[in-house]
């Protein structure tokens, strides 16, 4: 037998140490921040930080969860901003018939165009990056035709949901936190959930097991654009207005970002929830730790690479 030089042999644990991280790296990371933090910026434990903190990621993880589940399956949203926008306009546009009507026409909105990159994606056959960044353009086009320039808001019931909150607990962070359970149901209990992972993991093999796969596909589109839409009424609601032109700009790179740290590779067939909310909040904390500290915000964008290529490098797939 031929011996196998010792400098080609893989380092012994290696693979154990990469796979730890991309499970557990994101919450280590976390918590270093925290304690970070807690001992060396002011006023950082104290509670209305803490609720600033997660009203302003709030509408991150809810977009960050249809990110997820359309990453899981192996595709890419770059629309999800562009919802956001869509969602605020028609908010705007309908909130002479009250603030439910005008929610549930946000809602349909953002289903509309979840399906029509879902069409495009699994019926048309598109590329997702191209489906989905034609409708960035379209999508964040419409909204600005459709309000042009931003409006406040008035209603009382989307005051309070921006504005109040149970238990101290703001009532835009409980939405989020109840979106990511039933997300995390979906994905762990569901059957949908795991036809999802194995369309992701393999789609010619799930079509030869007999899934519908132009259906899941479909599907995982319409979600995220039914949860890009609830975050644009959440950020509505947070700012007492609607503002199509600024409105979730650059979410879904935010959204990208957090599914990736999270540990969701981007090859497909694996849906991380917890660690896509823990990715959000770990983005967050650290523009938070750079602003507070009074370091540029090149700083963050510098950080925030790292991060991402450490997520990537830990999740590549191994051969």
């Amino acid at each position: 037998m031929k011996a196998v030089p010792v400098a080609a042999r893989p380092l012994p644990g290696r693979a154990e140490l990469l796979s730890w991280l991309q499970r557990y790296g994101v919450y280590v990371a976390v918590v270093v921040l925290v304690l970070f933090n807690a001992a060396f910026t002011p006023n950082f434990l104290a509670v209305g930080n803490f609720r600033t903190q997660l009203l302003q990621v709030a509408p991150v993880v809810v977009v960050s969860l249809g990110m997820a589940l359309v990453i899981g399956a192996e595709g890419i949203d770059l629309s999800v901003g562009s919802v956001m926008a869509l969602s605020a306009s028609m908010i705007a546009l309908y909130l002479g018939y009250g603030a439910w009507p005008a929610m549930l026409m946000a809602i349909l909105a953002g289903a509309v165009v979840g399906a029509v990159g879902g069409t495009l994606v699994a019926v048309v056959g598109v590329q997702p990056i191209v489906a989905t960044l034609a409708l960035l353009v379209g999508i964040r086009g419409l909204a600005n035709v459709l309000l042009p320039q931003l409006k406040e808001i008035g209603n009382p019931t989307l005051t309070a949901l921006g504005s109040e909150s149970v238990l101290g607990v703001p009532y835009v962070v409980l939405v989020a936190v109840a979106l990511t359970l039933l997300v995390l149901f979906v994905v762990r209990k569901s059957t949908f959930g795991r036809q999802v992972v194995a369309v992701g993991g393999n789609r010619v093999a799930s079509e030869l097991a007999g899934l519908p796969v132009r259906r899941i596909l479909l599907l995982v589109y319409v979600i995220s654009g039914v949860l890009a839409a609830i975050a644009g009424i959440l950020a509505s609601s947070r700012l007492q207005a609607s503002d199509p032109t600024s409105l979730g700009l650059f979410m879904e790179l935010s959204a990208i970002t957090a599914v990736v740290v999270g540990g969701t590779p981007l090859s497909g067939g694996r849906v991380r929830v917890l660690g896509t909310v823990m990715g959000a909040l770990l983005m967050q904390l650290l523009q938070a730790t750079l602003i507070k500290h009074n370091l540029p915000q090149s700083w963050t964008q510098m950080a925030q690479a790292v991060i991402i290529l450490a997520a990537v490098y830990a999740a590549r797939e191994r051969r």
